[in-house]
């Protein structure tokens, strides 16, 4: 085949190596408009994960790469003047000029010609003159403005200024520095044996309020020494024409347009801060050299390559797309965790991506776990601590034995739940009134609280504590049990009346609800409060105020479901009046009890709740006297558009905690302890609800 590529970054000549290799009949071309010796940026990570496939694709440039590296195992973290240590971390680093010329030297040997400042001004003419045409020239790819790839572009994450430093690191190093303008924080790994990286980020309306934009660039270098002054312990910034960037994630609906195919970042790219654009680009040309390798190396097995490689690439790209947003999100906002405790702090950092745990870090590091679990479990002299879930938490006079909690339909699982040993057993919902109930065997508080006060007796001798959810279904009401479908109205003569925010039903097939008047305001009211005193009266310790899953209270908080125009609708303080009323009913009648809301803080749904005004919304509950927000999110409307996942709600309840400044409880399909104390020791929630399997005599399997 006779193959053009353009761009003579990692993932081109690494390409013009794999095909060469491959088939040495093969005519590789590779064309660069810049020098051989010309490049951005400083040094470039690559995992032992990437290593192991260098050294199967490619043993000599495997080998002459790692003579060179930087390695490390650990990772510091500099905040508030302290210096933590994790070990058991590890991860290389090279010099991208010493990789491209290890690379070019390859490419050399093995015959691929190398033409170095050449710009091609039609991409079109070169691919008609080519079997294939592969596009490894970057961001900016001239392959993507002259063929349809569907691509998009656009800024994510802070602004970033990429840098060296003379100073060579002995471990990856985060550095933070909380400034009176907001966080700005540094990235900086050793790559030789004379110098190491150094990228600073912030957020955007923090670079603008420092005065960065107007900043030379010996001004941001001499700004950026001043704040880094103590990690830099004396040495300097190096800048190779140094300037604050946009980070600009690249998408593409394809990658491939007849024999034309995207490369590296020219395909797509990832976030700065999970560190893995060479190491995707590099495994995106051992995937499309492999294809070719299946295929036939022929100019036949062009189109069913191309296909290949995009197949079994993309799903692989998208979870790092997936990661490195939530990365990148992660430190555009890591100014809300300056509340934190060092300890607590490192811990959140460090479990950021979901893919180390509590538990993984103790077999990486046990001492460093060691020391977050005894400050979790109150610091001072202590050595050691308690798993976090295990350690007592107060809610104003009640004292949570430890920090699990378990759910229950009715009194008999609440009294059996409570034997598995969780701090808190709290039951589903229970209805304040009759025609506040789901369905007809939704259990209802309103008067005889008989068989409640037996299940809290048995709760109590357990050594657990005992929470109920007082609700009112709204216009989910009147449906029939979850066992025969989700939502699916009773019949006509079976069903109650619904009382919803504003006329409208929750799904297509359901009944219309009618818009409360003053008078069901003051009756649904008045039902909460006297659920509220009957549980009071069963023995409860904790009270849960159901503001979520499209509930009556949850409908109007939402824009979605309430169109009313009078006061309790419109604004956010309009949609807020009910909930907030009925709470303060609630905790009148509570008699010093702890109330939990729970709040769905997000519609997932367009034109509906946003996280910013969940968050809002937590605020508001927080300052009227709530204890504690449960993080939900969704089913507020039947054609919501959720994102399930192992702990899916851990992320909102973060926000929450730290923009709200209250305590969360939390689940979202957390299964394990070691998913608990993860969340906890990172200070991500307060409380965690566990969905354990149990045995037949209700204990935690």
């Amino acid at each position: 085949m006779k193959v053009s590529v353009l761009g003579a970054g990692p993932s081109g000549l690494y390409l013009g190596i794999l095909l060469k290799k491959a088939r040495a009949g093969h005519e590789v071309t590779v064309l660069e408009r810049n020098p051989p010796d010309a490049t951005f940026g400083w040094g470039v990570v690559l995992s032992e994960e990437t290593l192991g496939a260098l050294r199967d694709a490619d043993y000599p440039s495997f080998l002459e790469i790692t003579d060179t590296f930087a390695r490390w195992d650990a990772i510091d973290i500099s905040y508030r003047g302290e210096l933590r240590r994790c070990r058991g971390h590890g991860f290389s680093a090279i010099a991208r000029k010493r990789l491209l010329n290890i690379l070019q030297r390859r490419c050399a040997e093995l015959g691929v010609e190398l033409r170095f400042g050449v710009e091609v001004a039609d991409p079109a003419a070169l691919a008609a003159e080519s079997d294939l045409l592969v596009a490894a020239d970057g961001v900016h790819s001239i392959a993507r403005r002259t063929w349809d790839f569907g691509s998009t572009v656009r800024p994510q994450g802070g602004k970033y200024i990429w840098y060296g430093t003379d100073r060579v690191f002995d471990a990856f190093r985060f550095a933070f520095a909380d400034t009176e303008h907001g966080m700005i924080q540094v990235h900086a790994y050793p790559f030789d044996e004379h110098t190491s990286t150094f990228i600073v980020e912030t957020p955007a309306d923090t670079w603008q309020a420092a005065g960065l934009p107007e900043a030379s660039e010996r001004e941001s270098v001499e700004f950026c020494e001043r704040l880094f002054a103590a990690d830099l312990a004396g040495h300097r910034l190096l800048s190779n024409k140094s300037v604050w960037l946009d980070f600009p994630l690249v998408r593409n609906r394809s990658w491939q347009a007849k024999n034309v195919v995207l490369l590296g970042d020219a395909a797509h790219t990832a976030h700065f801060t999970i560190g893995s654009g060479t190491k995707l680009a590099m495994e995106d040309a051992i995937a499309l050299a492999n294809a070719f390798v299946r295929h036939g190396n022929t100019p036949a097995a062009i189109q069913p390559a191309l296909a290949d490689y995009e197949q079994e690439r993309r799903p692989v790209v998208d979870r790092f797309q997936q990661a490195a947003a939530d990365s990148a999100d992660y430190f555009t906002r890591v100014g809300r965790h300056a509340r934190l405790d060092p300890p607590q702090f490192a811990m959140n950092l460090l479990t950021r991506s979901g893919r180390i745990s509590h538990g993984n870090l103790a077999q990486r590091d046990p001492d460093f776990v060691r020391a977050v679990d005894a400050w979790f479990a109150g610091g001072g002299a202590r050595l050691f601590g308690p798993p976090p879930m295990l350690v007592p938490l107060r809610l104003g006079d009640t004292v949570l034995p430890n920090r699990v909690v378990c759910t229950a339909a009715g009194p008999e699982e609440l009294a059996e739940r409570a034997r598995g040993g969780p701090g808190l057993v709290l039951t589903e919902l229970v209805a304040v009134c009759a025609d506040g109930r789901t369905a007809p065997d939704c259990p209802v508080l309103d008067g005889d609280t008989t068989a409640w006060e037996a299940a809290v007796g048995r709760a109590h001798e357990a050594g657990a504590l005992a929470g109920i959810r007082l609700g009112h279904a709204g216009r989910r009401g009147a449906v029939r049990q979850a066992r025969f479908g989700v939502d699916l109205p009773l019949p006509a003569d079976q069903a109650w009346p619904l009382l919803s925010a504003s006329a409208l039903p929750y799904g297509p097939g359901s009944a219309t609800p009618k818009a409360m008047d003053a008078e069901d305001t003051a009756r649904v009211r008045d039902a909460f409060a006297g659920a509220a005193a009957a549980a009071v009266r069963a023995g409860f310790d904790l009270l849960e105020l159901d503001c979520a899953h499209g509930g009556l209270l949850a409908s109007f908080l939402s824009p979605l479901a309430n169109h009313r125009t009078d006061g309790y609708g419109g604004s956010v303080e309009g949609r807020l009046r009910l909930p907030l009323e009925v709470l303060a009913d609630v905790r009148a009648a509570a008699d010093g009890r702890p109330v939990v809301v729970r709040l769905s803080v997000t519609d997932w749904a367009p034109r509906g709740l946003s996280l910013d005004e969940g968050v809002e919304l937590a605020r508001a509950m927080a300052r009227a006297g709530a204890t504690l927000i449960h993080v939900e999110a969704g089913q507020t409307v039947a054609e919501s558009r959720p994102v399930y996942r192992r702990g899916f709600l851990t992320a909102f309840a973060d926000r929450v905690r730290s923009e709200a400044e209250v305590a969360t409880m939390v689940g979202g399909h957390l299964t394990t302890t070691d998913e608990a104390n993860t969340v906890l020791a990172a200070g991500r929630a307060d409380v965690c609800v566990l969905e354990l399997s149990t045995t037949s005599n209700g204990e935690a399997a």
